[in-house]
C-alpha cells in the first residue's frame, strides 16, 4: 500500500501503524494527521475513496459522524468566552420555548455534557427529518426528559447537535453551519463542513457501512440506550445523499479529513489560539476540561468523563500519559484526539466503518504510537 503525504521522520513508527492498518485488511481509504505545538508533523492519506472508486487524495473528505460534536462544542464555547452565553444559564434563556414540559432547569453545561435528558427523539423520527431543522428543534423544546437532567450522562447521539446549534442561533442569530464556517474553518483554512455546499462533491468519498447498524445490537427493551437509538435509525448510507450533506446535522453531519480536523482542534491544543487565529482565551480553553459528569453512561454503557463538550480521559479511555486531554470520535471510527499538556492533536478519518460506537483499535492504536515519537 502507497501511503502519500508527508511527516516527520521522528514519526515514521507512527506511519508504519498506519500503514499497518491497510497491510491488516482493516482499511479502505483513511487519512491521519498529527500536530505538535499547532505545526503539522504528519499528514498522511492513502487507499481509495469508494469501493472500487478513485484514490484517496489530498484533498479527498468524508462524512466523519460524532467527531463533528466537536466542531458544534468549540461554537458554543466561543460563544461563552465572548461572553454571549453563560455555560450554567438554563437553555430557556436564550430559547424560552424550550421551558417546556419541565426543562426550565436544564442548563447549557448539561447540553454539553450529555446530561440533558433528551438523548432521543420522542415520539421516534424518520431520518430525513434531520433535514428539517425547525421540525426538529420544535419537536425537541416540547420533549420532557427521560431522566433528571445533571444527574448523570446518556448519550445524546443525534440531539446534542441541534440543541447546540438552536442556542448558537438564538444567541448569535445565524445557523451553527454558517458561525462555524466563518468563526472557525475560514480563518483557519480549515476544509470542514457543517452543511456542505454540492461545488465539494466531487471530493467526498464513500462510507462503507458496518456489519452491524446501532439499532441492531443487543439493548435491552425499552432501555435509555434503546430507546436513543431507536428514536431515529440510521443506515450509514445517508451521507451519499445531497440532501444529508446540505443539511446541518451538527452532531453527525460534518464532512472533513484528518487535516482539517487537526487544523482546527490545534488551537484548542496550543491554549485556544493558533498561528494568530483566536478561536478561545486559554481559560475559554480550559473549561473543556471541567468535569460535568462520571459514570456509567446510560446510552454508552460504559464508565466516561464529560467535560464542556468533550470527552475526558477515564478508565475507560486512558490512551496517553497525560492528563489533560480531551477527545471524541465517530460513528465508524473516526478520532480527534486533544492533549493540552504535549500541545499535540491526533486526528483520523476513514470511510471503512466499525460497529463499535465507541470506535475501533485503527484510532487508539495510532493515538498510542503516537506518543513514543515525541521523545524521538
Amino acid at each position: 500500500m502507497e501511503i502519500h503525504g508527508h511527516f516527520e521522520e521522528r514519526f515514521r513508527p507512527l506511519r508504519d501503524a498506519f500503514a499497518s492498518n491497510f497491510e491488516r485488511g482493516q482499511e479502505l481509504g483513511a487519512s491521519l494527521a498529527v500536530t505538535l505545538d499547532g505545526d503539522p508533523v504528519v499528514d498522511l492519506w492513502a487507499g481509495a475513496a469508494a469501493p472500487g472508486g478513485p484514490a484517496w487524495a489530498e484533498d479527498t473528505i468524508v462524512n466523519v459522524y460524532s467527531t463533528t460534536k466537536t466542531m458544534a462544542a468549540l461554537c458554543v464555547l466561543m460563544l461563552a468566552d465572548r461572553g454571549k452565553l453563560d455555560l450554567s444559564a438554563p437553555v430557556a434563556e436564550y430559547w424560552p420555548e424550550f421551558a417546556q414540559s419541565g426543562k426550565e432547569r436544564v442548563l447549557v453545561r448539561h447540553v454539553m455534557s450529555h446530561s440533558a435528558g433528551l438523548s432521543g427523539f420522542d415520539p421516534p423520527i424518520e431520518a430525513k427529518l434531520l433535514y428539517d431543522w425547525d421540525a426538529i428543534v420544535e419537536q425537541l423544546a416540547k420533549q420532557a426528559p427521560w431522566w433528571e437532567p445533571g444527574t448523570v450522562s446518556g448519550y445524546h447521539a443525534l440531539t446534542q447537535g441541534f440543541l447546540q446549534g438552536e442556542l448558537v442561533r438564538r444567541v448569535a442569530g445565524q445557523s451553527i453551519g454558517h458561525f462555524f464556517r466563518e468563526n472557525v474553518a475560514e480563518p483557519l483554512g480549515a476544509d470542514f463542513h457543517i452543511g456542505l455546499d454540492q461545488v465539494h462533491d466531487g471530493r467526498v468519498g464513500e462510507l462503507v457501512p458496518p456489519g452491524t447498524l446501532p439499532g441492531n445490537q443487543p439493548f435491552e427493551p425499552g432501555s435509555i440506550a434503546a430507546r436513543t437509538h431507536e428514536s431515529c435509525e440510521l443506515l450509514a448510507t445517508e451521507p451519499r445523499t445531497r440532501a444529508w450533506r446540505a443539511a446541518e446535522i451538527p452532531a453527525a453531519g460534518g464532512i472533513g479529513n484528518a487535516r482539517s480536523v487537526g487544523r482546527i482542534h490545534s488551537a484548542i491544543a496550543c491554549g485556544g489560539s493558533v498561528d494568530g487565529v483566536t478561536l478561545l482565551s486559554p481559560e475559554g480553553a480550559e473549561r473543556i476540561l471541567e468535569e460535568q459528569t462520571r459514570g456509567p453512561d446510560l446510552v454508552l454503557g460504559v464508565p466516561m468523563r464529560f467535560g464542556m463538550g468533550f470527552g475526558l480521559k477515564s478508565e475507560t479511555f486512558a490512551l496517553g500519559p497525560n492528563e489533560r486531554i480531551c477527545f471524541w470520535g465517530g460513528w465508524g471510527g473516526s478520532l480527534a484526539w486533544i492533549d493540552l499538556d504535549a500541545r499535540l492533536t491526533v486526528s483520523y478519518v476513514m470511510n471503512r466503518m466499525e460497529s463499535d460506537l465507541l470506535g475501533d483499535l485503527r484510532g487508539g492504536s495510532l493515538v498510542l504510537a503516537s506518543y513514543p515519537c515525541l521523545e524521538g
